[in-house]
């Protein structure tokens, strides 16, 4: 059996003082699972790694659970294989006018009804802001930044811990690591 590739998203790991977690820890934690290829990008949960006879679901609800287990630490899992990583990629409707790809924000949606209660924000007038919906994913151009984002604050709001966000640069890291195994 063949192994494919795996991204991790940890929602919320490492921002501020709460949920801290050593990426060394974070490591061995998916690796005792029976992963293999276990790589870590940047210090806010981004895990990398390759298995085989698993799902992507299977894999985020085994590490959610060796999280409290062995960390003691909740947090919601996302996993993607690298086609779905892929598809959100190349379902990036705002390269074009993104300049910053620190602020071009991608939020990972769990599943058509999260899809659905967005709708009515990708209508509205978001001034320097622009906000797209793709088929798994939000893409919000935040050019003032995140946390000055009206798009990306509505889109927290709306979505609530059943979504992560990380900038187009993270996701082209994370996406070369995986076409490296």
């Amino acid at each position: 059996m063949t192994s494919q590739c795996y991204i991790a998203f940890l929602r919320g790991i490492n921002v501020g003082r709460a949920k801290r977690i050593a990426m060394a820890d974070l490591r061995v934690l998916v690796e005792g699972l029976g992963y293999s290829g276990v790589r870590s990008v940047l210090n806010s949960g981004n895990v990398v790694f390759r298995a085989a006879g698993t799902s992507a679901s299977a894999a985020a609800a085994a590490i959610e659970e060796a999280l409290v287990l062995k960390l003691g630490v909740a947090a919601r899992v996302f996993v993607l294989e690298q086609g779905e990583l892929d598809a959100v990629i190349d379902g990036n409707p705002l390269l074009g006018v993104a300049t910053d790809h620190s602020r071009l924000i991608v939020f990972l949606l769990g599943g058509s009804a999260q899809r659905e209660k967005l709708a009515a924000l990708d209508s509205r007038d978001w001034g320097c802001e622009q906000l797209a919906l793709g088929e798994r994913a939000a893409y919000v151009w935040c050019p003032e930044g995140m946390l000055d984002s009206a798009a990306a604050t509505s889109l927290g709001k709306l979505l609530g811990d059943g979504s992560t966000s990380r900038n187009w640069s993270t996701l082209m890291k994370l996406q070369a690591l995986c076409s490296e195994g």
